[in-house]
């Protein structure tokens, strides 16, 4: 059974300065229900530790805003994926996006990368074995 957090404001704006130009709604109202998609923060996830989940979820929060919005007032990079090639002379810039994208969505901001990095305990899968079967009891006696 996981845990769940309240998200606040003030907190984020205090750990990630450079996204202090967002109002309070664009962040809210904005950012935050699309990180919960990908940073589950209903109480049934696998992070149990709240100090945990309230990391994950503002990693996610700021890498949203960073894709949404921008950074420090800068408009958000128009480009998708992880650059492959750039050229200075005459400006070129070429971008890849892999067809099986695991990790490439999550590595186009610092805080993308920080969030796949962090939550690497929490997407391995958990086995839990069954009830031993006996199929003939008679042979184990």
């Amino acid at each position: 059974m996981g845990v769940q957090v309240t998200f606040d404001y003030t907190a984020w704006v205090a750990i990630y300065p450079m996204f202090a130009s967002l109002t309070e709604t664009q962040v809210v109202d904005g950012a935050l229900p699309i990180a919960e998609l990908y940073c589950r923060n209903d109480g049934c996830g696998p992070v149990t530790k709240a100090a945990i989940q309230t990391n994950l979820l503002n990693l996610m929060v700021a890498h949203i805003c960073q894709l949404m919005y921008g950074v420090n007032g800068q408009s958000p990079s128009p480009l998708v994926g992880r650059m492959s090639s750039a050229t200075e002379g005459s400006v070129s810039v070429s971008t890849e996006f892999p067809t099986t994208p695991t990790n490439a969505w999550y590595m186009q901001t610092p805080f993308g990368a920080m969030f796949w990095t962090a939550s690497a305990p929490y997407r391995t899968m958990r086995y839990i074995p069954g009830p031993r079967r006996i199929m003939n009891p008679w042979i184990n006696q």
